[in-house]
């Protein structure tokens, strides 16, 4: 049987997290998928500790490389990890992601069935009582729901989750190594990837948690670097579709606000809802200094 499973590279970027990359690790290590039949790889994106010491406790559980490259970002440190990966299939996730002992079974699962396709799958936020990390996972799911309505042909996927053929990666160039610091690499990839006639699919049962604490201020400052992102995003997508940037219509707005409540979260719904207003609101302001920033430089 394992013979028969295909191969994962696993792919995780890392910077100044060496507990989150420990737990993550554990997690891997867990897995209930064939040990000979998956590979780690860790980027170390510049951090201030080198990670040599950390992983060591893990390189007899698991066939682990250490990478190691200046402050980039996500998008380049993924990509620096596809470079010596071998795996029929690139899966990337995040450092402080842990994923469900199924997570590479069910995958395996899901290709043996739906065959050159993306795959992405869900992110459960597994910080309940921090209602900043609640807020930031209750956008998330607002936007799979909007956007994966009929998850045999989602729209909308997210890199803690994902899952590439790598031939097709490869022969998209990878990630734009343009999203420097900022986020959205994934989602650009992914519509490059429709543009070219690809399918993408969104399978719920493929899990991992997420244990991302956040503050009032760094929930805003995360949505802040989506925001820069997400102009960088748009940018790129209008010189290849040759059509002005779009933006969704205001009952998209009115419908995330509503989600909250709908989620059924009792006295946190009103909090999550102003939450995602602010959400949105250092969103806008992201976007629109990426904007200038980029106006600038032209």
């Amino acid at each position: 049987m394992a013979g028969n499973s295909p191969f994962f590279s696993i792919i995780i970027p890392t910077y100044n997290r060496p507990a989150r990359i420990v737990s993550c690790l554990e997690a891997i290590a867990g897995l209930a998928y064939p040990v000979d039949r998956f590979e780690v790889i860790i980027i170390d994106d510049g951090g201030d500790e080198l990670l040599d010491d950390v992983i060591a406790p893990f390189l007899q559980r698991l066939t682990l490389r250490l990478l190691r490259q200046d402050h980039a970002g996500v998008a380049v440190g993924r990509n620096t990890g596809a470079a010596i990966a071998r795996g029929e299939f690139l899966v990337f996730t995040d450092d402080d992601c842990r994923p469900a002992p199924d997570w590479l079974s069910r995958l395996a699962d899901r290709f043996a069935k739906a065959g050159d396709c993306i795959i992405g799958g869900r992110t459960v936020n597994a910080l309940p009582d921090n209602v900043y990390s609640t807020a930031s996972q209750t956008l998330i799911g607002y936007l799979f729901s909007y956007f994966n309505a009929n998850p045999q042909a989602a729209r909308f996927l997210t890199g803690s989750n994902l899952a590439i053929p790598a031939a097709g990666f490869f022969a998209l160039g990878g990630f734009d190594k343009t999203f420097i610091l900022m986020g959205a690499e994934e989602r650009e990839f992914c519509d490059r990837w429709q543009h070219n006639g690809g399918r993408m699919m969104y399978a719920p049962e493929v899990l991992v948690y997420h244990f991302h604490t956040l503050t009032f201020r760094s929930f805003l400052r995360q949505h802040y670097k989506y925001g820069c992102g997400a102009y960088h995003y748009q940018r790129l997508k209008q010189l290849r579709c040759h059509h002005g940037m779009k933006v969704e219509p205001f009952s998209f707005y009115l419908k995330m606000l509503r989600f909250p409540f709908a989620l059924q979260q009792g006295r946190n719904a009103p909090l999550l809802a102003v939450l995602l207003v602010s959400s949105q609101a250092a969103n806008s302001t992201g976007f629109f200094m990426e904007k200038l920033r980029s106006k600038s430089i032209c």
